[in-house]
This record gives C-alpha cells, sequence and structure tokens, in this order.
C-alpha cells in the first residue's frame, strides 16, 4: 500500500501538499509521520495540522495498513524541510541544502533550476555543480529563511 499516495489523495483537495511520509519501526512500536505543506505556500498554522491530521487519520483508519496498533502525527515542514520538486527548489533559492546524491552528500547553496537540473553552489573547488532532479535521493533546507517563503 502506498501511504504516501493516499496522504495525497486526502490532503490535495483540502489544499495541502505531502511533502513526505515516514513510516518508522522501533521495536513494537510503528510511527507514521507525515509533512505537509500549504499549497497556496503560506505558512502551516496549528489548524491546518489538526485539520491535516483529521482527514487522514479517516483515510487511515479506513485503509487500516498495519496488524499492530501505530502513532500517527502530522507536522509542518520544519526547519531541516524536505525538497523535492523543481517549485521547491525555486522557492528556497539562496539558501543553503543539504543533497544526497549518489549515496555521497554535499551542502551547497541553491541557485536555480534549468530545465530539469537544480544549479547548486558548493564552496570550494567545486563552484557550481548541476544535478539532475530525478538524481536528487533526498534534500533538506540547511539554513531557515529570514522570511517565509
Amino acid at each position: 500500500m502506498d501511504l504516501t499516495q493516499a496522504a495525497r489523495d486526502a490532503l490535495e483537495p483540502l489544499g495541502y501538499e505531502v511533502l513526505e511520509v515516514v513510516v518508522t519501526r522501533r521495536g513494537s512500536s510503528r510511527r507514521v509521520l507525515v509533512r505537509i505543506d500549504r499549497l497556496d505556500e503560506q505558512g502551516v498554522s496549528v489548524d491546518d495540522v489538526g485539520r491535516a491530521a483529521g482527514a487522514f487519520g479517516l483515510e487511515l483508519d479506513r485503509l487500516d495498513p498495519f496488524d499492530d496498533p501505530y502513532q500517527f502525527e502530522v507536522e509542518s515542514p520544519g526547519a531541516e524541510r524536505p525538497l523535492a520538486t523543481a517549485r521547491h527548489f525555486e522557492r528556497f533559492h539562496d539558501l543553503l541544502a543539504k543533497v544526497q546524491v549518489g549515496g555521497a552528500s554535499f551542502v551547497g547553496r541553491v541557485r536555480g533550476v534549468e530545465g530539469d537540473e537544480v544549479v547548486f553552489e558548493v564552496e570550494g573547488d567545486e563552484g557550481l555543480r548541476r544535478v539532475a532532479l530525478s538524481a536528487i535521493e533526498r534534500a533538506n533546507l540547511a539554513e531557515w529563511p529570514d522570511a517565509p517563503r
């Protein structure tokens, strides 16, 4: 069962973008974490988190994806916001991002999106580094913007 797609189906009509769904297990305890943003790119409020949790919680109850009990949480993007789409990188232009590509990671300043590539400025000898969006395994903000974006 694809919980990410289920979360998108439940939450996008309500105006939320599902940034990630993370399922972890520690011993016999399982945790389902859903990180959301607003499609209108405004800040995520406590009311937004509650509304999304209520809507997707009902869908989880209907889907019944696990045989054992689990803890369910919905969060705003937070300080280490995931970056996954071209729009995410455009929105957070000029900020530092930690990027994982090919099993290795680097920190670079997002300089733009050109076609299907994200351009980063990497300190040191590398200068500009172009990475295909499809090659990025994971990316998160490595600094928080001065003002909401």
